[in-house]
This record gives C-alpha cells, structure tokens and sequence, in this order.
C-alpha cells in the first residue's frame, strides 16, 4: 500500500479538498523574496484534517547559503514536517542544489526531514553526486503511480499535474509516514459536523412564519448560522440562536447573491448548490 498527497501553491485555494489524502506539501518560499501568501492556511487545512505536512522552497540562481535561511525562517514549519529544495530552475547547478540541502540540513536536521524534489531529467541528465539529502521526491508524469523511472531509491513521486500536483509515497500507511518524518499527526480527525439538508430547508420555512425564535432544527441551523457569521452575512447576536427566521433567511440569501443566484434562485432557503460550496469552505458536511 502506498500513501497518497498533494502540493500546493499560491495557484490553489486555501479550501482545497482534503479527502483520501494522507500528505500534502506546501510551497514556502522562492529566492530570497517570496512567500507563498497562501502558505499557512494551506498547512493549516492539512493539520486540520490530520495529515503529514511538508514545504518546500523553489531555488533560483544565487547564494544558496542566503536562500535555505530565508526558507527556514519563513515557511510555517514545525517539527517533523519535511523541507525540500526544489529544483526546476536550469541556472541552479548541482552543486548549488548540494549546497542549499546541506545549510538547511545544518539549520534544521536535528528537527526535519530534508531532501530533494527534480524530475527525471534534472535527476539522470543534471546531477552528478545522487545527493537528494534524506530522500528523492521524483517527478514524472507517466501516468504509473509509483513507478517512475529512475533506479535509485526514491520516497515520493509526483505523477501527474492533472487537475493538481498529485503524489503517492513508499509507505505501508500514514502512520508509517508520520513515524519517517517524525510528525505527530492525528490519524483519526475529529469527524466534521454534518448538516440535513432536508432539516434546514423545513426550518428555514417554518422558523421566519412560526413564533420569535422558533427552532425547528436548531443543531443544523447553528452549523450554517455559524458559517454565514464568518462570511461576515450574519450578526453575532442571531449565529447561534438555532432559528432560521427572517434575518438568518437574509442572511442566507445574501450567500446565493454571492454564489451569482439573484431573483427567485436566491430567496434564502438553501439549497444543494448553494449548500455544498458553504460547508466545503467552512468544514461541515451535507446530507440530503
């Protein structure tokens, strides 16, 4: 059995789906003047879901000693999390890519796993020492997960781009990866809260008609109260109170608007297509 992953970047959402994965990889830095913006929501959604969380920092040409300590200091790592050099950039020599492993390695080794993303041609054609630090992240769209085509030892390949950077790693199970890293995750995440769709339609019909404060499913209706807060479309004194009246049905439609609904599609009482981008961006599941 093999583990699965993804690496992100500024390119994707802070809200990317989290499910069958077992690892993702973050971009941290590039350089010595960029942070990835995204950076720490994105490991904070993988923590959040209990997964192993690696960054890696994309070298370009220059001083190599400057750029593993701009790595270090600014990506949102904490022990056990893996850090790669990435080397794409054809003005990075092998030696420089020893060297930047080798400081970050230094700064870093006695807390972190180092190692090496490239793909193939940067590994058979550029290099020349087979250094990849603590391991070789290997990219090669082949289509074969797993078996890419280079014969030294690897422990993650990278093979495919579609729709996003996807991975699988040579360990039995997650746990076996966390150990290899040394992180400390929480194989088992607490279970996201689960809202019925079918409940919050009927309160979001009864509740505004019934007497004040009328709660037909209140525990389905704080879920979406407490989402509709965050998006700042729902005033504090009403995100909790478990009704969905007038104001929360205001509230509600508000969220259609901003979906692109507008006249009746948007009337605030919800819907699936409304619903599911909602608890996709603010962790809770839906039921019909």
């Amino acid at each position: 059995m093999t583990v699965r992953g993804v690496d992100v970047s500024s390119y994707q959402p802070t809200t990317y789906s989290t499910k069958g994965l077992d690892f993702v990889f973050v971009k941290a830095t590039e350089g010595t003047s960029y942070i990835n913006p995204r950076m720490t929501k994105q490991a904070q959604r993988a923590r959040a879901a209990g997964l192993v969380v690696g960054f890696y920092h994309f070298l370009r040409p220059g001083s190599m000693r400057e750029q593993a300590r701009y790595f270090v200091e600014k990506c949102a790592s904490v022990e056990g999390d893996p850090l790669w050099a990435d080397w794409e950039d054809p003005g990075v020599s092998g030696a420089d890519k020893d060297a930047f492993l080798s400081e970050v390695k230094q700064l870093r080794g006695d807390t972190h796993r180092v190692g090496l993303y490239c793909n193939v041609d940067y590994w058979t054609r550029r290099d020349t020492t087979s250094n990849a630090g603590d391991a070789l992240w290997i990219a090669q769209y082949n289509g074969k997960p797993g078996k890419p085509s280079v014969q030294a030892t690897w422990k993650f390949h990278q093979y495919t781009s579609t729709p996003i950077d996807t991975n699988v790693g040579a360990f039995a199970d997650r746990a076996a990866l966390a150990k290899w890293a040394g992180a400390k995750v929480d194989d088992k995440p607490a279970e996201r809260p689960t809202v019925d769709l079918s409940n919050l339609t009927a309160a979001a019909r009864k509740d505004p008609g019934a007497k004040q404060g009328h709660q037909t499913h209140a525990a389905d209706v704080r879920t979406v109260e407490a989402a509709l807060k965050a998006e700042g479309l729902l005033a504090s004194k009403y995100a909790s109170d478990g009704s969905f009246g007038t104001v929360t049905v205001a509230g509600y439609a508000a969220w259609q608007r901003r979906c692109g609904y507008s006249g009746a599609a948007a009337d605030g009482i919800p819907g699936r297509a409304s619903l599911d981008p909602l608890a996709q961006k603010h962790g809770f599941a839906v039921t019909a």
